[in-house]
């Protein structure tokens, strides 16, 4: 019997079947920029100047990401109920969990934009959070263009997942204005 092109699985765009793709399509990396919207803002309000925001996203990144990698350690010894390897279990929940690290790369980069004064503290801490909006809705979009070609599909996922980030970005300018 032959399968009906509509149930037919979408290829995978190339992107995603890369080892880039595969890192950044996850729920940690989608997780981790709204950790780092959230620490920008949280941070900027406490701290002041994008050196300090930059050192807070950081080490709460970080912290947050060995946390991941402790739960996920612990959650897959107690599925295998005693019977996995903790060493294993270590290195699959470390390699699941560095898309929350790779993410941050990019909102970190544009912050540091502000700490070598290419652009002022204000500019860098909003472009990163900007940066971190576009970055949600193409995790969004690519997130649902592995298993759907429908654009509408694509296109609410992005919207949805974006809109989480300007959530933050309206928390930003509630708490600052």
């Amino acid at each position: 019997m032959s399968e009906k092109p509509s149930d037919a699985e979408p290829p995978l765009p190339a992107y995603a079947a890369t080892r880039l793709g595969r890192l950044l399509l996850t729920e940690e990396s989608i997780y981790g920029l709204i950790l780092v919207s959230g620490m920008i803002v949280v941070s900027r309000t406490l701290a002041g100047a994008s050196a300090a925001v930059v050192s807070t996203v950081i080490v709460t990144v970080v912290v947050f990401y060995l946390a991941h990698v402790y739960a996920g350690t612990l959650a897959h010894m107690a599925v295998a109920a005693g019977h996995g390897n903790f060493a294993d279990s270590l290195r699959t929940a470390a390699r699941r969990s560095s898309g929350m690290l790779a993410v941050a790369l990019v909102p970190v980069a544009v912050l540091l934009l502000g700490v070598v004064k290419v652009v002022d503290d204000d500019t860098a801490i909003w472009a990163a959070l900007g940066v971190d909006v576009v970055l949600l809705a193409a995790l969004g979009w690519s997130a649902v263009a592995r298993w759907n070609m429908n654009v509408w599909a694509r296109l609410g996922s992005a919207l949805v997942t974006a809109a989480f980030g300007v959530i933050v970005m309206a928390l930003k300018a509630v708490i600052h204005h």
